[in-house]
């Protein structure tokens, strides 16, 4: 009898300790699932963010994903279907589990999302240009800065961009035509104007001939380089567009700089006399100024805002140096002497000025384009032709490396500086999937598929009878 009493005790007491045993395993169970679960979505996110794109690091030092992983259709679906295998493949036992035992936690992945992603040109390309400031974070912006807003202080004081210099020398080509030429008779019996032989006449005509034309000695060698822009992103029809920038990820790396923007696009761009092998378009920068789709349009627009510029300031020189003044006046008194229309000899004086500013400004581009300095505002020391030069305009410019003031490169800066910073966004995202496409594997590569940042929600469930979800945020920063 005792042997029973003990026999019914003990069957009741491992009954208790059973019950706690399988309460502990499946406690037990239950945190090891979340524990996987985490596990599984940090390595998961972090596989995605593995798969950054090399090219782009590579030649632009840019950390992003490609969501068309190579092909032509990017959206973010194929990223979330990446996620959920690298996720699935981290739940599942791997084959050949010691002693081929059943696997105690029996996950499985459930739902995949990625509700939130930073788009490279999400909010104006702000995207990209916060990882451009994280980047460029050691650069001596200060000293560039002063340099830069100096130039600029100079060239708008004197209103060098803003004035129409056009405008500025028809007003006295117009007074000549309003006082007319006087007229002689031919042998015919008709009449005819007496011509003044105002050598600005033939400076003028050489204003259709296109700068480059005119400034560089052998104009063949320009790159020719053409391309379709209706394939890049600035005319892009429609684009991928995610959540915009990532509040973790300006916290970490601060706010996108366009000052810093514009310098880097110096260091990763190229422009005339300092081209990349890498590049496409050869004139880079240029096209950032002009939009234009040959290389050759690309430095036209911008020697041609570069002349007009240099026209005013030259012109505003001329005005205030007594002595060329004094020349032009000269010439122009014995012009009109010889037609014997001493009223045109104001008029005709100015045309020459501008004649003479004009040819200037096309010694100074050539000078530029040459790698050598201009500056904003010339000296009569600085002054390059004579007025000998209106003659024979092409054959009076010369050869000139060297001088004092500014480079071509610092006369691009003043001009990307005072670029809308939305146009200048677009095109450097043109000139980066230019580039991204000549490489291997990359054909149709798109900015606005690729993201630096995002959010994910996972659920996973378990043959036991769990479920879970968890959020998380990962991104380059």
């Amino acid at each position: 009898m005792r042997r029973g009493y003990i026999t019914v005790f003990l069957s009741l007491s491992l009954t208790l300790i059973l019950s706690l045993v399988f309460t502990v395993i499946e406690g037990a169970r239950i945190s090891a699932i979340r524990m996987k679960f985490e596990c599984v979505a940090d390595i998961g996110m972090n596989s995605v963010l593995a798969e950054y794109h090399r090219e782009l690091l590579k030649q632009y030092d840019l950390l992003f994903v490609d969501t068309s992983y190579g092909g032509s259709h990017p959206e973010i679906a194929n990223t979330e279907a990446h996620l959920r295998s690298y996720a699935q493949k981290n739940c599942s036992p791997q084959e050949g589990s010691l002693f081929g035992g059943r696997d105690f936690l029996a996950m499985d992945m459930g739902m995949v999302e990625i509700p939130e992603y930073s788009v490279a040109s999400d909010e104006n390309g702000a995207v990209l240009k916060r990882q451009v400031t994280d980047y460029m974070d050691d650069y001596p912006l200060g000293a560039v800065l002063d340099k830069l807003t100096s130039n600029i202080g100079l060239l708008q004081g004197a209103g060098i961009d803003t004035k129409d210099v056009d405008a500025w020398r028809r007003q006295y080509e117009s007074q000549i035509e309003a006082i007319g030429l006087p007229e002689r008779e031919t042998e015919d019996g008709g009449t005819e104007e007496v011509p003044l032989n105002n050598p600005a006449d033939s400076v003028n005509a050489t204003r259709s001939s296109g700068v480059l034309n005119l400034v560089l000695e052998n104009p063949a060698e320009v790159s020719v380089v053409k391309v379709d822009l209706g394939d890049y992103i600035s005319h892009r029809a429609s684009r991928m567009a995610g959540t915009g920038l990532c509040a973790d990820a300006v916290e970490a790396g601060g706010e996108p700089n366009e000052l810093v923007f514009q310098m880097y696009l110096f260091e990763k761009c190229g422009y005339y006399g300092a081209e990349m092998d890498k590049s496409l378009l050869k004139y880079q920068m240029e096209y950032i100024l002009a939009g234009r789709d040959t290389d050759w349009q690309n430095l036209e627009q911008v020697a041609k805002k570069l002349l007009l510029w240099r026209e005013t300031a030259n012109m505003l020189y001329l005005l205030s140096d007594s002595t060329k003044v004094a020349e032009a006046q000269a010439l122009a008194t014995a012009l009109t002497a010889v037609i014997l229309m001493p009223a045109l000899a104001e008029p005709v004086k100015y045309t020459i000025l501008f004649a003479w500013a004009y040819v200037e400004s096309l010694q100074d581009i050539k000078t530029l384009l040459g790698g050598g300095r201009v500056p904003i505002f010339k000296t009569a020391a600085e002054w390059k032709t004579g007025i000998g030069c209106l003659k024979n305009v092409r054959g009076s410019l010369s050869e000139d490396s060297g001088g004092n003031g500014l480079s071509y490169k610092e006369y691009l800066q003043i001009m990307v500086f005072l670029q809308d910073a939305g146009t200048r966004t677009e095109r450097a995202m043109d000139i980066m999937e230019m580039d991204i496409r000549q490489t291997p594997g990359n054909a149709r590569f798109r900015l606005d598929g690729c993201f630096d940042a995002y959010q994910a929600h996972l659920e996973v469930t378990s043959r036991f009878g769990y479920s879970y979800e968890m959020t998380r945020r990962y991104g380059f920063y």
